[in-house]
């Protein structure tokens, strides 16, 4: 077993930064490619994107305020350095959401190819996070705890939550809309269980 103690296998501070900067440039890009088809995903993204198609409120910052009550357990259960993070990578994903339809537009989107490459997207920004001790909040950081603590892969445990609030949505959209937007959140939630597993990723 590696020492992951050791500094060579740290994360440097400018490392961080950069994965923070990728890892929410990547969910946001996924985010800019699900709301014009009005596709949900799950955690609390999903709970933002209802609300912003229900209400027309702002998606950053309906997601920046839905997260505030989980950096309590962020805290408690996963560390100073994880919260602080996590507080910096949901901020950026709030400003990138309200930045990048000014900068980047997409002419056309087919509904199916955007479902599995916004998923494809949101899901590699996400374990970019993850790999650097990072997440985007919410279900994010339960996943997380659970991995560490259990041993349960935090992919397979964001899946069966996002599955349960997307069909929720059968409240407030059409089952074509459910249908691709399950499928996002299967390709996202594969994307993690595949990659970000406990003892295959060692530096910190």
């Amino acid at each position: 077993m590696p020492d992951t103690t050791h500094p060579d296998l740290r994360h440097r501070p400018f490392e961080d930064i950069l994965a923070l900067l990728t890892g929410t440039t990547f969910v946001a890009l996924g985010v800019l490619m699900f709301k014009p088809l009005g596709l949900l995903t799950g955690g609390t993204a999903g709970v933002a994107f209802w609300l912003h198609y229900a209400t027309g409120w702002n998606f950053g910052l309906v997601f920046f305020a839905i997260n505030l009550p989980f950096y309590a357990l962020a805290w408690k259960r996963m560390g100073r350095a994880f919260t602080v993070k996590t507080f910096a990578a949901v901020a950026l994903l709030t400003l990138l959401t309200n930045l990048l339809p000014q900068w980047i537009g997409f002419a056309h989107l087919q509904p199916l190819v955007a479902a599995l490459v916004g998923g494809s997207l949101m899901g590699t920004g996400m374990l970019i996070l993850f790999r650097h001790r990072a997440s985007l909040g919410g279900f994010n950081v339960l996943a997380l705890y659970l991995q560490e603590s259990r041993g349960w892969r935090a992919g397979r445990i964001q899946m069966a939550l996002d599955a349960t609030i997307v069909l929720l949505a059968f409240a407030v959209t059409d089952w074509q809309h459910i249908a691709l937007s399950v499928l996002g959140a299967v390709v996202l939630n594969q994307t993690l269980a595949t990659n970000h597993r406990t003892g295959r990723y060692v530096a910190h």
